[in-house]
């Protein structure tokens, strides 16, 4: 699917233009937007751009000149973006391609970072001039998110804190899942940011045409270093919640095998006594007597109260 915007008055708009008429009125275009392009819309945007358009696998190399490059086709930057499908955050690389009059995306499947972008662009709330702009604008937004995403990580790490610190009739065992999907989260997140930045770094050497918008990179880069310390917070947090409810798992095991134990300890004397008599020997004075086996019975009780008793006293119960 090809998507086709232009810039009018310092703002972006989408053209309604039908598929069949996309090759004719391409040159229109200032920003080109291809989702999992099929062979005929390769070729529209092979004809455009004079060279061969990468695949989806050269586009997810992470070499760094694989990822960020210049050549005959213009300047080439290929970046991680955040998707999330069935309650997990996975990684999709997109493919930027930035000439002189056009801007080019190429991408795997819809994001939601594209998705608030044009619907930001419908609205009239996205003003840039040139694709060079529109590109800074992009990787602005996916951080901005990015930022949205940490504050919203952090909420669920909050109430996962005071699931295992602070509720004694917890599940520990979901605790850990669900430390386990932040951690995976925060880890995919923090990946991106610093894909971003290398990005930011790179377009820094090449965009250094207009000051203000090198000045815009900076920016960015300042708030990726913000996040990135953010990220650190959140693996340092995860990984106490996720030591402690280990740590209380631990206990209530030692507990279990603790309450064991006292019960072996305190059945040992009675079943003592109850094995002395239950031996066979013709000699066993106890036997002829007429309170003979409440004797036993009562020596039994007694034996197995004393350790209880002992160990009360002690406090180990």
């Amino acid at each position: 699917m090809l998507r086709l915007f232009r810039f009018d008055n310092s703002l972006i708009h989408e053209l309604d233009i039908p598929p069949e008429d996309q090759l004719a009125r391409l040159s229109e275009a200032h920003w080109i937007d291809a989702q999992e392009p099929d062979e005929r819309e390769r070729a529209i945007l092979q004809r455009l751009l004079r060279t061969d358009i990468p695949e989806f696998d050269d586009v997810e190399e992470i070499e760094a000149s694989a990822r960020c490059f210049v050549d005959q086709a213009g300047i080439h930057v290929h970046s991680l973006f955040l998707t999330q499908s069935e309650g997990r955050h996975n990684t999709v690389s997109v493919a930027f391609i930035l000439q002189k009059g056009y801007l080019i995306t190429i991408r795997e499947e819809e994001l939601a970072d594209f998705r608030l972008f044009r619907m930001r662009a419908r609205r009239g709330q996205v003003e840039a001039s040139n694709p060079a702009e529109l590109l800074v604008m992009l990787l602005e937004q996916k951080v901005e998110n990015h930022a949205d995403g940490l504050e919203d990580l952090h909420r669920q790490l909050e109430d996962v804190s005071h699931l295992v610190l602070e509720d004694e009739e917890a599940e520990l065992d979901e605790a850990i899942t669900r430390l386990a999907k932040l951690e995976d989260s925060n880890g995919k997140t923090r990946l991106c940011l610093m894909d971003t930045q290398r990005n930011i770094s790179f377009l820094l050497r090449h965009l250094r045409g207009e000051p203000g918008l090198s000045e815009n990179q900076r920016e960015i880069m300042r708030d990726i270093e913000t996040l990135m310390s953010h990220t650190t917070f959140l693996f340092d947090k995860i990984n106490f919640l996720m030591d402690s409810t280990q740590g209380f798992i631990n206990i209530e095991q030692n507990q279990i095998i603790k309450i064991f134990s006292i019960a072996a300890v305190v059945f040992l004397p009675p079943t003592l006594v109850a094995s002395i008599y239950g031996m066979n020997f013709m000699l066993m004075p106890e036997l002829q007597w007429d309170f003979g086996y409440p004797f036993a019975i009562g020596l039994m009780v007694l034996a197995g109260i004393a350790p209880y008793l002992f160990f009360k006293r002690k406090g180990w119960l």
